[in-house]
């Protein structure tokens, strides 16, 4: 199976997640629960494991971390917008 990295990352909105969910009051527990009712499959350890930068982040996983916390998908895009990432 092919490695899916970009410039040896897993995601790019690893650092931006944690510190969204900090802000929010929310453990990854917490994230991970509120993920689970809107029929995403994730629990704390996958959350730990996007924030570590390891794990990839689906399309439909970044929408709806989203919509927990209320924010755009740039502002989980910052560090990749900023070119952190290059």
């Amino acid at each position: 199976m092919k490695k899916i990295e970009y410039n040896a990352h897993k995601n790019v909105i690893c650092q931006q997640l944690k510190k969204i969910r900090i802000a929010a009051g929310m453990s990854q527990s917490q994230t991970a629960a509120k993920m689970q009712t809107m029929g995403i499959n994730i629990d704390q350890q996958m959350i730990s494991k996007i924030e570590n930068d390891n794990r990839i982040v689906t399309d439909y996983e970044l929408a709806c971390f989203c919509r927990i916390f209320n924010v755009k998908e740039k502002d989980l895009l910052k560090d990749f917008y900023d070119n952190r990432y290059e």
